[in-house]
């Protein structure tokens, strides 16, 4: 694939957009933002386009996309030795100021190399200098643990685009690479691995990082965030095409955190507090989306946190919007609001019990019973709703086979509730469950636990798939223990295992094989318990939680016992104590 071929395929591709921005580059920071997968995946991404629209709306930054190529693409420029170039103007990334990408997957790791080699760029910081654009890697991954791409990254942007775009773009209006370095490390939210060095105790764990003299770098990294949505535009779909994975809809960002504190959930954690964003601004930006876009997507953990919800429905359903949320909690349902999606034409709900057993929710912190359950699937289908999307985990502490039966029968009790509305419409919809095994995320209570073992995973599994093979109108989708591992890995490793990254990059995705390659014990960082750890490889980034209030709920957990969302707690003032 030549250059031309390159440019006829962006012309297109933007010949079948509405709202793409195209400035001139002349006298402004020349960001090209790279979204580490497709076009189709990645303009339905939500971050993606919010940091597009923050950089272009400085008049002193001009920002254009690059994406992963499709397949056929990638093979006949990786043949060709053709650089990657943007959509807007398509020009090389290697003539950019900044090369910054947003990282939402552990899976898109070693996309982001493909996309350094395709630039023509070193894949690691130590082998670029200044005449190569500055490469910053942020995205929800990173600022949880960015260790496994430290040593690709000039800088890592740790938090939210909100509060880290204007201080890059003023920090890269230095006169030099180190001078903007050494301001951005002293800006709330910017990690440069390079000003770190870090030292191994005898056993392999980490033993502190030590920050290189004259640098300035900060012992940990504090998170940037919004302290209040009050006066900022909620994050929005900009661009609208039918080339992505949910089409022309109009994406939103209602509710930020979630106060419900489940222990395996590391968004839960890290977006506290709960910040709702205006309901003028959505429905405004929801007005102006109207034309482009028929189905609107509400995202959310908590979507019924947003005091004024029912409103926004209401008036989305007035405009003429199919409303479709993210997953819903079934303790904030109220008939008014299942009403309303069911209104604006939405079949299909999607809840996350997370297991069948009441027990095991209070091991997890999931507060809700089967009999909430149940009465809020009374409520979704008596509403006509036709079909229900649940999602369960295996692998979690404590879990014994009759917890794995326990999913089997709650399963065929919301079966049997739909099947009983159903009989009067004279059509029933579908159950389908989606399982996967618990990987233990930093940033959450868990984050020091080992991850049960390949073997007793894939067991399970096998007695989850026979126990549910056999019931009408249910399908479940159980998810690859083996996936499940080198995802563990790329979310609780250090910056130790960027040689199997780079191997796995090179060998087309081969884990098995690059970890060999790059000499890598991998049970080390995901069957090993970690409670006794100095350090762990994520605590360079201070996310604002307290390490003593997750051992206390890692004992809570133990015992079995909920912590109650502050809401229905009585000291509504504790949650602001493990926020510093």
């Amino acid at each position: 694939m030549n250059f031309r071929q390159q440019r006829d395929i962006a012309q297109r591709t933007l010949s079948r957009e509405v709202g793409y921005i195209v400035k001139p580059h002349a006298n402004r920071l020349r960001v090209a933002l790279a979204f580490p997968n497709t076009y189709f995946v990645g303009m339905s991404n939500l971050g993606f386009q919010t940091l597009y629209r923050l950089f272009n709306q400085r008049p002193d930054t001009v920002c254009e996309r690059v994406l992963l190529p499709p397949k056929q693409e990638l093979a006949a420029l990786l043949e060709s030795g053709t650089r990657l170039v943007t959509l807007e103007s398509q020009t090389p990334v290697r003539d950019f100021d900044v090369l910054a990408f947003s990282v939402s997957f552990e899976w898109d790791y070693t996309n982001v190399l493909t996309m350094l080699r395709l630039s023509g760029l070193p894949l690691r910081a130590a082998d670029r200098d200044y005449t190569y654009p500055l490469v910053v890697i942020g995205g929800a991954v990173t600022f949880v643990n960015p260790e496994p791409l430290a040593p690709f990254a000039d800088v890592i942007a740790a938090g939210e685009g909100e509060v880290l775009v204007p201080q890059l773009v003023e920090a890269c209006g230095t006169p030099s690479r180190s001078e903007t370095l050494r301001r951005l490390t002293g800006e709330r939210g910017f990690y440069v691995p390079s000003f770190y060095d870090v030292e191994y105790g005898a056993d392999g764990t980490i033993a502190r990082y030590v920050p290189r003299e004259g640098t300035g770098a900060p012992a940990t990294v504090r998170k940037a965030a919004l302290k209040t949505t009050e006066a900022c535009d909620p994050p929005a779909t900009s661009i609208f095409t039918p080339d992505t994975e949910f089409g022309s809809r109009f994406l939103v960002e209602v509710v930020r955190g979630c106060a419900n504190l489940c222990r395996f959930c590391w968004a839960g954690y890290n977006y506290l507090p709960v910040r709702a964003f205006p309901a003028d601004r959505i429905l405004q930006l929801a007005r102006e989306a109207r034309p482009h876009a028929s189905r609107a997507g509400l995202v959310s953990i908590a979507l019924c946190d947003h005091p004024e919800i029912e409103h926004i429905l209401r008036s989305l359903k007035q405009m003429g919007y199919s409303i479709s949320p993210a997953s819903l909690r079934l303790d904030d349902l109220t008939p008014t609001i299942v009403s309303l999606l069911k209104e604006s034409g939405e079949r299909t709900l999607t809840i996350a019990p997370e297991t069948g057993s009441d027990r095991l929710r209070r091991v997890i912190n999931k507060t809700m019973t089967n009999e909430e359950i149940l009465e809020a699937a009374e409520l979704i289908f008596e509403s006509g709703i036709e079909n229900l999307k649940l999602y369960y985990m295996i692998g979690l502490p404590t879990e014994t086979d009759e917890d794995l039966v326990a999913i089997r029968d709650l399963t065929v009790r919301l079966r049997d509730v739909m099947v009983k509305h159903a009989r009067a419409r004279g059509r029933i919809g579908r159950i389908v469950g989606s399982v996967n095994p618990l990987v233990p995320k930093p940033g959450t209570a868990y984050q020091w636990m080992a991850m049960e073992r390949s073997d007793a995973i894939e067991q399970k599994m096998k007695r989850l798939r026979a126990m549910v093979s056999g019931l009408d109108n249910v399908y479940f989708n159980i998810k690859s223990e083996r996936h499940s591992y080198y995802q563990a890995l790329l979310s609780l490793g250090d910056r130790r295992i960027a040689p199997a990254i780079e191997a796995a990059e090179r060998n087309g995705g081969q884990w098995r094989q690059a970890m060999s390659e790059a000499g890598l014990d991998g049970d080390f960082y995901i069957y090993r318990d970690r409670t006794s750890d100095a350090v762990l490889p994520w605590d360079i980034i201070d996310g604002g939680m307290k390490a003593a209030f997750f051992r206390s709920e890692l004992e809570k957990g133990a015992r079995a016992e909920w912590t109650l969302p502050p809401k229905r707690a009585k000291d509504n003032a504790r949650l602001l104590t493990m926020i510093s």
